[in-house]
């Protein structure tokens, strides 16, 4: 069995946000010379996260970040005293820092409407650091 493993950093422009790795975390894939397997996508950072949705319409990444504002406001949590960011770390928690993704055949085992997203939840940032890891055969 194949490891390959690599960092993506991701810059990202505003406090809420997803951006689509999609081409990126393919390109990671073609790397790895793995046909068969598993490809990880983990974003380190307590409020981010990873998720897979679809990328043809905008307005459904725009829809995500309002439901997840609806469910989880800015200012109404008890870490908010700290730093101002306690929504940011439950939306990043309810979504999840990872998604696992079979490879197929060489390519991602996404369907045709499916692309991998950063979830930003705290920015700007001048980088997020995605770790990419293959394995398989």
């Amino acid at each position: 069995m194949k490891a390959y493993q690599e960092i993506l950093r991701i810059a990202t422009g505003a406090r809420e946000a997803m951006y689509d790795i999609t081409s990126r975390v393919r390109a990671v894939l073609a790397k790895s010379g793995v046909n068969t397997g598993t490809v990880l996508v983990y974003v380190q950072g307590a409020t981010a996260a990873v998720m897979i949705q679809e990328n043809w319409d905008e307005s459904v990444q725009h829809d995500i970040i309002r439901l997840l504002g609806t469910l989880i406001p800015r200012g109404a949590w008890e870490h908010d005293r700290q730093d101002g960011n306690g929504d940011a770390h439950l939306k990043a928690g309810l979504v999840g820092p990872g998604e696992s993704i079979p490879v197929i055949a060489g390519g991602l085992g996404l369907s045709r409407w499916q692309n991998v997203f950063l979830c930003e939840f705290d920015g700007p940032r001048e980088a997020r650091t995605v770790v990419v890891t293959v394995t398989g055969e």
